[in-house]
């Protein structure tokens, strides 16, 4: 894996049978669409990868799998969170053997540690790993923010070589982007798509977008122009991107609407099945009658630009 990783790295779903086992043809479907999208790489067992949901079980056989799927084509992340260190090190050495290319892991989510805690765990943590690690910034799901005198502090450990910012905060991440400017090969990503453009166009790297599982090349383009900062591209496409927020990502005023729209997308698409681990659940029969022509207007928008 190059340094910086650099483009779109979709936070990926885990496609899923009624019986909450592994969908393997979900899966292999999903990994092919994402690839054929230009993606820079692939995210597993993150917040929209249901990873805390899910048995550990299916974690090993998830990272197996898309090891294998994947086949080298592009660089595979998989996220080891857990409250468990001993969890963690264990799905790290997961990814070590079935070929992934870097581990990310956000605090744990139980005690509310203070930055001295959460310094000693990532050193730690970063210490015990075979793999390179991402750090992951998720205040709003761990209750536990890496403030950027510890991000930066923890920039100099020689296995950390990255940082996911899902705080939705530009502030914070622009304070990490200055103060890092001297580590160039340092990784930094933002995780709310809708803020994916803007970070990359202020000197980001990429985003972990995850409305790239139904609609890779929209936000790999979007990537690429922001790049480039081709601003007439930036602003069209940006304003397809809210449109998708704005219209998919609030349907039934759940706070897991984000995730249900992407997977009853998906399933729509005929890529894999929308089936969620408790204690999330798919949309019903009337909500995802009411997804089921938004996600075909977007389809037709992206069409006419050679976008899907």
């Amino acid at each position: 894996m190059k340094q910086p990783l650099i483009g779109i790295i979709p936070p990926m779903v885990t496609p899923l049978l009624e019986d909450m086992s592994l969908d393997l043809t979900g899966l292999n479907k999903v990994v092919e669409h994402l690839i054929a999208g230009g993606v820079g790489g692939l995210f597993i067992l993150g917040s929209t990868g249901e990873s805390t949901s899910l048995s550990y079980s299916v974690r090993h056989q998830l990272i197996k799998e898309t090891c294998r799927a994947a086949a080298g084509r592009v660089p595979v992340l998989v996220g080891v969170t857990d409250t468990s260190l001993t969890e963690s090190l264990s799905l790290a050495e997961a990814a070590h053997v079935a070929g992934a290319s870097a581990v990310v892991a956000a605090p744990p989510y139980y005690f509310n540690l203070n930055q001295k805690e959460l310094f000693n765990y990532y050193e730690k943590l970063a210490g015990s790993l075979t793999l390179p690690l991402f750090l992951y910034n998720m205040p709003g799901l761990c209750k536990v923010h890496i403030e950027v005198n510890t991000a930066i502090r923890l920039s100099d450990h020689p296995n950390i070589i990255g940082l996911k910012d899902s705080s939705a905060n530009s502030v914070y991440f622009q304070s990490l982007y200055q103060s890092l400017r001297t580590k160039p090969d340092f990784t930094l990503l933002v995780g709310p798509e809708e803020a994916m453009a803007e970070s990359v166009l202020m000197g980001g790297h990429g985003g972990v977008s995850g409305g790239a599982n139904m609609f890779p090349k929209l936000f790999v383009k979007l990537y690429q122009a922001a790049a480039q900062k081709d601003f007439v591209t930036v602003a069209d496409l940006q304003s397809i991107v809210m449109g998708i927020s704005n219209s998919l990502y609030g349907v039934g005023m759940y706070s897991s609407s984000y995730l249900k729209s992407i997977k009853t997308a998906l399933s729509l698409m005929n890529i894999c099945h929308s089936h969620m681990a408790p204690p999330l659940a798919a949309f019903d029969a009337a909500e995802t009658k009411h997804v089921t022509p938004i996600i075909e207007q977007f389809k037709l928008t992206l069409e006419k630009r050679g976008l899907l």
